[in-house]
């Protein structure tokens, strides 16, 4: 049976055995310096490293993972690919993450909250810990998988009732909540909510916005719509939109708002003129909709990046740090203006 330090070599390449008699030490001294281990003799080590310089050596992945009994990888569970919000989550993780020697595997729910569960434990397996990014999960089964998953760092919800699970998010009852402002200053008093999940953590803290809201606004008017998270679900949501008194429309994310624009321009309803309409993330394509997308900007790319950090310091046995909390900025564009008369 071949050595760990044999697993994965190609035939034709130098081996770790070249590398020990090249050098004229055991095969467990190469190992042990290839490794990184500081319990070799430096003159040793020396002769080591020349002799794997001059053969062109380099342990095999698998080798040094078999070895050292980690993988130098980490897995990140999403909701949806499809969704470029999480796009901006893994550029920052995966940046950050390549910086320090490290791969990024990438497991994609499709929305779907049991196989969430499934792709999580199953990839925790298979690497040295794991980027969550679960907003649909029910909090008792969050709680659960957790413990299970460590090392384990949570994206775009807070840990509940974990007192250790790093935690890096945004203020999605404040975003909301600038949002709503932004409307009402502009003489909005009848809208709508195009709401999302309902077992999203994210819509929780949205629909507490339009509650806070609510209570200081007795001339306001609301009407919550179930509509979903994708760009469909807004497009197949403009007639209900119109059969109500609303002047504006607040919709669940970027991707809901793009639906319903497009349904509206066949319909041959004017954006803002007739209808005012913001999203929620700032995803990419927002600024270049027709007109652009008045939206609540969450900075994505480094929710990426905080989550490795946190992550590298509980690699390293590091405390991780406190809960890190983004607040949205409002993106005021050419979707929300002052309403005219219907």
């Amino acid at each position: 049976m071949p050595s760990p330090e044999r697993a994965g070599q190609r035939a034709g390449q130098p081996t770790i055995a070249d590398v020990a008699a090249r050098a004229g030490v055991s095969l467990a001294t190469v190992s042990r310096v290839m490794n990184g281990k500081r319990s070799v003799d430096e003159s040793l080590a020396v002769r080591v490293r020349a002799a794997a310089e001059e053969l062109n050596y380099s342990a095999s992945p698998l080798a040094r993972s078999l070895v050292l009994g980690k993988t130098n990888t980490v897995a990140v569970v999403v909701p949806d690919l499809g969704n470029p919000t999480f796009h901006g989550v893994l550029r920052g993780l995966s940046h950050g993450a390549g910086e320090q020697g490290y791969h990024v595997l990438i497991a994609d729910s499709a929305e779907s909250v049991t196989d969430e569960r499934i792709l999580a434990v199953e990839t925790r397996r298979r690497c040295d810990g794991i980027v969550l990014v679960s907003p649909r999960m029910a909090e008792d089964d969050l709680q659960a998988l957790l413990a299970e998953l460590d090392p384990v760092v949570l994206v775009s919800r807070d840990a509940g009732a974990s007192t250790t699970t790093p935690v890096v998010t945004a203020d999605y009852e404040a975003g909301l909540r600038g949002l709503l402002d932004l409307l009402f200053d502009d003489g909005h008093r009848s809208m709508v909510f195009l709401s999302g999940n309902p077992q999203s953590a994210s819509n929780v803290r949205r629909l507490a916005a339009l509650d806070g809201f609510l209570r200081d606004r007795a001339d306001v008017a609301i009407e919550t719509l179930p509509c979903g998270v994708n760009f469909a679900d807004g497009y197949d949501a403009a007639d209900a939109v119109l059969a109500t008194a609303a002047t504006a429309v607040v919709a669940f994310n970027d991707l809901v708002a793009m639906g319903l624009l497009s349904a509206l321009s066949e319909r041959g309803v004017t954006v803002p003129q007739q209808l005012s309409v913001v999203g929620f993330d700032d995803i990419p394509f927002a600024r270049y909709t027709t007109p652009p997308l008045t939206t609540a900007a969450v900075p994505v790319t480094e929710l990426g990046e905080q989550a490795w950090r946190r992550m590298w310091r509980l690699l390293n046995r590091e405390p991780a740090g406190e809960p890190l909390v983004f607040r949205p900025a409002i993106e005021r564009r050419g979707t929300s203006a002052p309403p005219s008369p219907r």
